[in-house]
């Protein structure tokens, strides 16, 4: 558990999790942080959900 590859997969995996979210008009930060306790299977979860329409000012 103490490899350093490990860590950096799983940090690159969440910066990418927060990228596909807000390309779907979601919080990158709190799939981010979903991505920390979940990995994979919020990268799943992301696949599944749909685009949320944006925001008009």
């Amino acid at each position: 558990m103490n490899n350093p590859e490990y860590f950096v997969g799983w940090g690159t995996l969440c910066l990418i999790n927060a990228g596909l979210a807000q390309g779907k008009n979601r919080s990158g930060l709190g799939w981010f942080l979903l991505s920390l306790l979940l990995g994979p299977i919020a990268t799943f979860l992301l696949l599944l959900v749909r685009k949320l329409p944006e925001e008009r000012y």
